[in-house]
């Protein structure tokens, strides 16, 4: 597991929001930990998504360990961010060097977007020897169609994951090697997503859907209804599927036909 020290590390991503997704590899590490890394919003505050869907799994009582709180600032500002991320990993640290068996738990999975990535660049450079355990979680890359009961892709179709804050301008280009676009962190674009499929003629592809496999999940079927006060736990899946169908020996439209691009 690692080779300078006792303890153990072990990245462990929970999900999207449905504790029932919870893996149960995640359940038994989670109930045989000595200390559990818990993501916080807020300073103090134990605000914690990822805590939220372990303990709709387990009950708080049915876990021993000890809880560390590790605050990450909700910024892009990395004058802030590589403090936060590095003390964060100073203090998984500690516990590993004291023989301890540590669980560090983070929403969806630890290798997609996660701020594990981070922390684990900061524990190369103190621990260089540790080798942390990664354990996967379901991701909303996944979540979103199967709530949308559209297929991510099939036969010799394509999908590929985008965060639209950065990602909107690359569309004309992604949709021509693309089936499936994912669009993530779509919550504060929406009125210019909406605008640019619109002028794209692919509105009718697109379905967004909020707070994917919660109680509180909403899916719209026209960006156009999107409520403008819908921010986080957002996604859009731009289902243009040029390529469905080979498998059956049909024929689909082509990007160029649906969109007016050269394919």
């Amino acid at each position: 597991m690692n080779n300078n020290s006792a303890g153990q590390l072990f990245a462990v991503g929970v999900g999207t929001g449905d504790s029932e997704l919870l893996t149960l590899k995640a359940v038994r590490l989670l109930q045989q930990a000595d200390v559990i890394a818990i993501p916080e919003k807020t300073l103090g505050k134990g605000d914690s998504f990822a805590w939220q869907i372990v303990t709709g799994a387990i009950k708080e009582d049915e876990l021993a360990a000890e809880r560390c709180f590790l605050h990450f600032p909700m910024t892009r500002d990395a004058s802030v961010n590589v403090p936060a991320w590095r003390h964060a990993a100073l203090q998984i640290a500690d516990h590993v060097k004291a023989g301890k068996k540590v669980v560090f738990v983070t929403e969806g999975d630890p290798s997609v977007f996660s701020t594990w990535a981070y922390v684990q660049e900061e524990l190369c450079e103190i621990m260089p020897l540790l080798e942390p355990e990664i354990v996967p979680g379901i991701t909303s890359i996944t979540a979103i169609p199967s709530q949308t009961k559209i297929p991510l892709a099939d036969g010799q179709e394509r999908f590929c994951v985008v965060p639209a804050t950065y990602g909107m301008e690359c569309l004309p280009r992604l949709m021509v090697d693309f089936d499936t676009i994912m669009l993530i962190k779509v919550g504060r674009v929406i009125p210019e997503l909406t605008a640019m499929l619109e002028e794209m003629g692919l509105l009718d592809c697109a379905t967004y859907v909020s707070h994917a496999t919660m109680g509180k999940q909403e899916i719209y079927h026209d960006l156009r209804q999107v409520p403008a006060e819908h921010r986080y736990f957002s996604m859009v899946q731009l289902s243009i599927r040029s390529r469905r169908g080979i498998l059956r020996g049909s024929r689909q439209k082509s990007v160029s036909e649906w969109a007016g691009v050269n394919a």
